[in-house]
């Protein structure tokens, strides 16, 4: 197959003016068919000539025949890029394959611990900076709070963290109603969900409620950026139904994430399962450039939510 358009990898050094991708029975290349970046054709003749200047994409675990390997062999002599299908999928769409732990070419299984306390630094430095403005604006959303609904103005839930270890996390009240995490269907926010207030609506659209986890970060619970701690009965359940989820608390969790920009609330399993696989994305490819491209990301969609909050809105 042969796909006419740029290879994506969200900021990695991938990237070729277009993409050769062998198709070859018996390997898993075809996937790479799915993704809707660019046109796809069939390529037949393991030959370099007259191919356009672009790199070449297989399935290289495969059992290839013995001219398509020599084909291989002298394309990348000839200076092209050839890559590993999963390479490509990865890249295109942002996420992980979750098959099996030996499939998912982590390497090494635990992210690089130099990034990891680079990264923590960070988060103090940052949560420091912050509290004085943070402070203020949590005052405001709390008086909003008590005018709105009764209850108590902040929110806390047991969430499974950082090495599986649990810890409670805090948010300001959006709900009439609240729990501790450990009632599996009352964890499961839905879009529609009646509980919500008029003033948590606007929070939670504008991602403010997650703000009083400033609190958790300074703790060392959590980090800014990182997959979002789930309630305990969930993550317990999730770890039942889906192979390798306990493996996402490798990192500390995170007010935003890559999931978060990329796929947004979700409710079901399928939902779940692909959520993973954006988490796993994070994990595997955890580096400064990620965790810039969530915050920008993260920064549109609080002004967009922001934005459509305050719009004048006409009959």
């Amino acid at each position: 197959m042969c796909v006419a358009g740029p290879l994506r990898d969200h900021g990695n050094a991938i990237s070729s003016e277009g993409i050769i991708v062998l198709y070859r029975s018996g390997g898993r290349v075809d996937v790479v068919s799915q993704l809707r970046g660019a046109p796809i054709f069939v390529m037949d003749n393991p030959s370099l000539e007259s191919l356009p200047d672009c790199a070449i994409v297989a399935d290289l675990y495969a059992d290839l025949d013995p001219e398509w390997e020599r084909f291989l062999a002298e394309a990348a002599i000839s200076g092209r890029p050839v890559y590993h299908y999963k390479q490509v999928w990865e890249a295109e769409t942002g996420k992980v394959q979750i098959e099996h732990m030996s499939e998912n070419g982590f390497g090494a299984l635990v992210p690089s611990f130099a990034y990891q306390k680079m990264k923590r630094a960070i988060d103090v430095v940052l949560s420091v900076l912050a509290l004085p403005f943070i402070i203020p604006l949590m005052a405001i959303c709390a008086a909003a709070i008590r005018w709105d609904s009764k209850g108590p103005i902040f929110f806390r839930q047991r969430r499974m963290g950082f090495r599986g270890v649990e810890f409670n996390v805090l948010k300001l009240r959006t709900m009439t109603e609240s729990h501790v995490g450990d009632d599996r269907d009352l964890s499961i926010t839905r879009n529609d969900d009646k509980r919500i207030t008029r003033v948590g609506a606007v929070l939670r659209r504008t991602r403010v409620d997650e703000l009083p986890q400033i609190f958790n970060i300074m703790r060392g619970e959590m980090s800014w950026i990182g997959p979002r701690p789930e309630a305990v009965s969930l993550s317990q359940w999730y770890e039942g139904e889906i192979p390798f989820y306990r493996y996402r608390h490798i990192v500390r969790p995170g007010i935003t994430g890559w999931a978060q920009v990329n796929q947004g609330h979700v409710a079901d399993l399928d939902e779940v399962n692909e959520k993973l696989q954006y988490d796993f994305y994070y994990i595997k490819n955890l580096s400064y450039w990620l965790d810039l491209l969530i915050l920008i990301r993260t920064i549109r969609v609080v002004s967009s939510g922001l934005f459509c909050e305050f719009t004048p809105r006409f009959q």
